[in-house]
């Protein structure tokens, strides 16, 4: 596993990290433990979670789980915005002093390294956001604190506010087939010493190429799971998208890599990425993953990724 530094901040965070979206919505509890050991047996040492995720169901058993390991060998994160309750969301100060109280009880730390906003709010003012944010970071429950889908204009107006601390991550969709952060977010942030945690760099398992045009999802893939598809988006599964993903298996046989091993090191070839979120219902999808870690593409196999995706990608 190799490492890379994140933004500003004294972060080292393993360059494949662990999310833990899955945890009590498809994923079995034994396996979703057994993920997490062998996580860290390989060098993930950066965990990813909010508190939105199965109603606060994931950070409670990343706390049970994570009971007896060292606090300071591994880095964790959450996020707050989404609802909780029919009453609590969004980014107050009430909602923040009282989001973040309850997210460390769930995961039984004093403290978080990294606590982000999971959205933008627009119902209330950044500076109240940024304000009490602030306030968790010098409290010390928080030791960081990113954002995930802001756009250029809300990133750059929390960069104007004064006397607040300053965000280190920014969390955005982003892979081979998605690239909407490139042009601008990706540029913004480096500027402003703000690194790149990315999700769903797998495109949402399209760039595994086990999804087939024309031919109904695998029984055994997240597609075809009820508890855990519902937040996928059609368009990636178009005919188009999947047929164009088919034609990028020579390339990764070449290279001796499986197909999700291709997707992770391609976004990996961004000097502007710190680290990439996989999320895993077994060791062994760990284990091929983390295989990206390190892997050099060079320019001739960009360009070769590009020539097939050129008609699909969103950009």
């Amino acid at each position: 596993m190799q490492y890379r530094k994140l933004g500003n901040s004294e972060l080292l965070i393993s360059e494949i990290s662990l999310g833990s979206w899955g945890i009590h919505e498809g994923v079995e509890k034994e396996n979703a433990e057994a993920c997490i050991y062998k996580a860290f047996d390989l060098g993930i040492n950066f965990i990813d979670t909010s508190n939105s995720y199965a109603a606060g169901g994931a950070e409670s058993f990343l706390g049970e789980v994570l009971q007896g390991i060292d606090r300071s060998s591994y880095l964790l994160a959450t996020k707050v915005f989404f609802p909780t309750s029919p009453v609590d969301r969004g980014l107050s100060a009430a909602q923040i002093k009282k989001q973040i109280d309850a997210s460390l009880n769930r995961l039984r730390t004093d403290y978080v390294d990294l606590y982000q906003c999971h959205r933008y709010d627009p119902d209330t003012p950044l500076e109240e956001t940024m304000t009490a944010l602030t306030e968790v970071v010098r409290q010390g429950k928080a030791r960081y604190i990113g954002f995930s889908e802001w756009t250029p204009e809300q990133i750059q107006s929390a960069l104007d506010i004064a006397d607040v601390e300053s965000f280190v991550s920014s969390q955005p969709q982003y892979s081979m087939l998605w690239r909407t952060p490139e042009a601008e977010v990706f540029p913004l942030c480096a500027a402003n010493g703000i690194g790149q945690i990315v999700w769903s760099p797998l495109a949402q398992g399209v760039l595994t190429g086990k999804y087939q045009p024309g031919q109904a999802p695998p029984a055994n893939s997240r597609a075809a799971n009820e508890k855990m598809n519902w937040y996928l988006l059609e368009e990636l599964f178009s005919d188009s998208i999947l047929t164009a993903v088919q034609n990028l298996k020579p390339i990764a046989q070449d290279l001796g890599l499986n197909m999700a091993q291709l997707a992770f090191a391609w976004v990996l070839h961004s000097e502007y990425v710190s680290s990439a979120i996989i999320g895993a219902s077994r060791p062994q999808q760990i284990v091929d993953n983390v295989g990206a870690s390190g892997v050099q593409l060079d320019a001739d196999i960009l360009a070769a990724i590009d020539n097939i995706l050129v008609s699909v990608v969103r950009k």
